[in-house]
């Protein structure tokens, strides 16, 4: 199984292409449908795919969360996501797949682990509510397969937030309003709920008004029709627009796409553009320098947010005159 993700850091050059490549996993039977249901990943956030070593149960976990397991003398959490989802139940998941990201890593037992799919994110569609309501918005975007499967991709930022219960009302509480922010409004894109959830707890924790996307392509039509309209005008894109938040994984287009295309387009002069996410290695955060965005803040860190919005919208007040 090593030799699957063998290539991995090669990878990192599909990013800023709007392509991504997921690997393909199952995990059991789902007893509402009667299919094994395939679901994917992207690879950036996998580390590696072995045999589940042995795992030490803990107190106090999450039911999904099965115990720790040492990896190079790291004590690393293990979660079913079997049990999880709410599929497979009586499958044997004994494959483990070893994920970092947003600084933690963490392993998710599996029943079998199929390819590495290479494709477009416009490919990668916003789930339908059917499907989003039968699976209580655990996933983020799907795709069909050329055999007629369709991919789900799991929300990963919930899974970890619901099992490691890091999104506590503690990281707000220092958090307080900027002067002036509710002049300002940001406009964000992510496909995570988890994640839209902890912006917009931030951006009010700040007084700052805000409009959520739950991907590029819907920021990327918003943000064009207030060009539009602030050309009819006679104004400027930055006095509807004090800022763009974006995050990186996200169906349809993807958040370095969206920063080439705001950088690109001479309306949206001035209006700073944060990626913020969960892949926060240093090749991401090059790459993300690469298309043009001002500053890359990791998730899910609400206070260096909360600081780098400050530092950036009072810099936008004083070049805009508001």
């Amino acid at each position: 199984m090593s030799e699957l993700l063998k290539n991995i850091d090669a990878r990192t050059r599909l990013a800023g292409t709007n392509k991504l490549e997921i690997l393909l996993f199952t995990l059991g039977v789902d007893a509402r449908t009667g299919r094994r249901e395939t679901f994917g990943i992207n690879v950036f956030k996998v580390r590696e795919v072995m045999r589940t070593p042995a795992i030490t149960a803990a107190p106090d976990m999450p039911d999904a969360v099965q115990g720790m397991v040492s990896l190079r003398g790291a004590l690393v959490p293990v979660v079913d996501l079997g049990t999880y989802v709410g599929v497979g139940a009586d499958a044997r998941r004994e494959i483990m797949i070893v994920t970092e990201y947003n600084g933690h890593t963490q392993g998710f037992l599996v029943e079998g682990v199929d390819t590495i799919l290479r494709l477009d994110w416009a490919q990668m569609r916003v789930p339908p509510e059917m499907l989003t309501a039968r699976l209580g918005g655990l996933v983020t975007a799907v795709t069909e397969l050329a055999d007629g499967r369709l991919v789900m991709m799991l929300d990963v930022e919930r899974v970890l937030s619901e099992t490691s219960r890091y999104d506590d009302e503690f990281l707000f509480r220092d958090i307080e309003p900027i002067p002036g922010g509710d002049a300002h409004v940001v406009y964000f894109a992510d496909d995570s709920s988890v994640a839209r959830k902890q912006i917009k707890q931030t951006l009010d924790a700040m007084n700052v008004r805000h409009v959520g996307a739950v991907n590029g392509r819907q920021a990327w039509d918003e943000l064009r029709r207030i060009a539009t309209h602030a050309e009819a005008c006679g104004r400027k894109v930055s006095d509807f627009v004090s800022l763009v938040l974006t995050d990186v994984e996200m169906p349809e287009m993807d958040g370095y796409m969206l920063t080439r295309q705001i950088k690109a387009d001479r309306r949206f002069a001035g209006v700073p553009v944060i990626m913020h996410s969960s892949l926060s290695g240093m090749s991401n955060q090059q790459l993300g320098i690469s298309v043009g965005v001002d500053e890359y803040v990791p998730k899910f860190e609400p206070q260096r947010l909360s600081q780098t919005l400050s530092r950036l919208l009072r810099g936008d007040e004083g070049a805009s005159g508001r």
